[in-house]
């Protein structure tokens, strides 16, 4: 008893240094990750040498796939980027929808567009389009901007190969597959209460105009091509110009609709034929292996990387140097995102190590806690916390790793556990997370304003989806 109250006590102050460090480091997550692991395990008794090896070992192991998967997912969403492919997507959807129910298409168009774009780099691109829609209408910019920003939330929230549910299921050791199809089964009905719905009541609530500035600059006359710059997960980067460049026109020819389309779809359909053709077929057979091989993360995102550089940039005319580059800097922030989930598989290898994990999962069990209830609370803290909804997934899937392994999770309880971190990882977004700001700059609000609308839509979203996770666990149990 004594030992079990020590590793708790040690827990949860391991838990209250890991939030400090995150604060205090808010641009070097990596760095407050790593601190924290070794301070936990020199709390727990480790022995200094046994824990560096440990950690050494742990983060090599953790990044095997990770790491590739990570970096092929990082260079086919800067090429489909660079392509105009969000344009392409947000444009064509937009013009299928009347302005009645076009929150509907831009809900879908967000979705679509942030399975491989950032979310801050979607919102540069794709919010300025809403201006010459919004000033023809006389409605207010959130009729059309909640629901386009609640589709990227979903996406980028749920859907492999975004970052954040891609790392948490590695650290999870989540089917990748069941992953994405529970992401869906999950995001449809988040997207659908978040987005148009939500939109539909905040817009009446608060009426955010187009800012003068850009109604001066002809804004009404279209608004539909592409503007702004790139900018990373934290919102750092170039910019090319910002809102005040809305309503350029178009000078690049767009990719076609259903080839953007068949590309974002590729290696989501390549997983899901790898795990549908492991279980049904077996690995005994030859279309069973072959499934598994080409459904594998890694060799899925290697043959839509190839793909999308061929169609979407030789194709094109891009020469191979151009390409050599963009892929050059696409795995800049990939590296980032590697280093990080790295140290959250340490931080997980150090909890097993010192036992905590069987602690708290007898724990969870006496008190009749489901894991993933377990996971959703414990990113939603640290979402809350520190703001960043990557470091909020990948500590819910590092706490959760190990109570998943104790507990003897099967992998559907698995992978809708990681959909369960996702969705703490998405709601609850304030003033210390950089997707706050960047609505905040984009659609002109005030500071109340944007807690009324951007906040409660991502709240939406992820209570939403959590909920649905806790209704398919009834029937997945």
């Amino acid at each position: 008893m004594a030992s079990s109250t020590w590793t708790l006590t040690a827990a949860a102050a391991a838990i209250a240094l890991l939030l400090l460090l995150v604060i205090k480091f808010r641009m070097q997550e990596f760095l407050a990750l790593l601190v924290t692991t070794l301070a936990f395990g020199l709390a727990v008794g480790t022995s200094p040498l046994a824990l560096i090896d440990l950690v050494v070992e742990e983060m090599g192991g953790s990044l095997g796939q990770l790491a590739l998967v990570i970096s092929l997912g990082a260079v086919f969403g800067t090429v489909l980027q660079q392509a105009g492919a969000a344009e392409r997507i947000a444009t064509t959807l937009a013009g299928k929808f009347s302005d009645r129910n076009i929150a509907w298409g831009l809900s879908a168009a967000g979705f679509l567009v942030s399975i491989s774009v950032y979310i801050d780099v979607a919102i540069v691109i794709l919010v300025p389009m809403l201006y010459g829609i919004a000033q023809r209408t006389g409605k207010s910019l959130l009729y059309y901007g909640i629901p386009l920003c609640a589709g990227l939330s979903c996406a980028y929230t749920f859907m492999p190969p975004s970052p954040g549910p891609l790392a948490a299921a590695g650290i999870m050791d989540a089917d990748l597959g069941l992953v994405i199809l529970f992401g869906v089964l999950c995001g449809i009905p988040a997207v659908v209460v978040g987005g148009p719905l939500f939109g539909r009541l905040i817009a009446r609530r608060v009426f955010v105009p187009v800012p003068a500035h850009l109604q001066v600059a002809g804004v009404a006359g279209g608004g539909s091509g592409p503007t702004g710059g790139e900018v990373t997960e934290d919102g750092a980067g170039r910019d090319d110009g910002g809102p005040g460049d809305a309503g350029k026109p178009e000078e690049r020819a767009l990719p076609g609709f259903g080839a953007v389309v068949g590309a974002l779809l590729l290696p989501l359909t390549l997983i899901v034929l790898g795990t549908v053709g492991d279980k049904a077929l077996g690995e005994d057979s030859a279309w069973g292996t072959a499934l598994a091989f080409v459904g594998h993360p890694v060799i899925a995102l290697l043959l839509t990387c190839l793909y999308t550089l061929w169609f979407f940039g030789l194709r094109r005319g891009a020469t191979t140097a151009e390409l050599r580059e963009l892929a050059g800097s696409a795995l800049g922030p990939a590296g980032q995102i590697i280093l990080i989930t790295g140290a959250g598989g340490a931080f997980g290898g150090v909890l097993v190590e010192s036992g905590l994990g069987t602690v708290l999962a007898e724990s969870m069990k006496d008190a009749g806690i489901p894991l993933a209830v377990f996971g959703f609370l414990t990113a939603s803290v640290m979402r809350i916390c520190q703001g960043s909804g990557m470091i909020a997934m990948i500590t819910g899937a590092t706490f959760s790793a190990p109570l998943a392994h104790a507990m003897n999770a099967g992998s559907a309880q698995i992978a809708l556990t990681t959909i369960a971190i996702a969705c703490g990882g998405a709601a609850f977004s304030h003033v210390n997370d950089s997707g706050f700001w960047m609505a905040n700059r984009y659609f002109g609000m005030t500071v109340a304003d944007t807690l009324k609308s951007w906040t409660v839509m991502k709240t939406a979203v992820g209570c939403t989806g959590f909920a649905t996770v806790l209704l398919v666990g009834v029937f997945v149990n």
